[in-house]
């Protein structure tokens, strides 16, 4: 279950991540080079899907910064922009409650 959310809300927020700076409300039109942010969230993906407890713990620490990015982005835009920040910081929560819940129920076999 927790591995199913982890994985889950990470792959909605690199699809969130990329849409919302190319297609839904880019910070300039037909998008930015905004949309690389989703990058580094590629890098936890195979070890979340492979179920590394080490993963799951240094990805809970990463993911904080698009948790910051969408509660200050949810703060000072408006329209769709902020609706979107608000899933970000959502996703984020989601992703991170997964992970630590994840590691911490892993920490006895370790």
């Amino acid at each position: 279950m927790l591995r199913l959310v982890a994985a889950g809300s990470l792959l909605a927020l690199i699809a969130l991540c990329l849409a919302w700076e190319l297609w839904l409300a880019p910070l300039r039109p037909g998008g930015s080079l905004v949309a690389l942010k989703a990058l580094p969230l590629l890098l936890p993906f195979r070890g979340i899907a492979a179920r590394r407890r080490y993963t799951y713990q240094w990805s809970s620490m990463l993911i904080l910064a698009y948790f910051a990015e969408g509660v200050t982005r949810a703060w000072s835009d408006a329209g769709l922009s902020q609706k979107l920040a608000l899933a970000e910081a959502a996703l984020s929560l989601a992703f991170f409650w997964a992970a630590v819940s994840y590691a911490r129920l892993t920490r006895a076999r370790a």
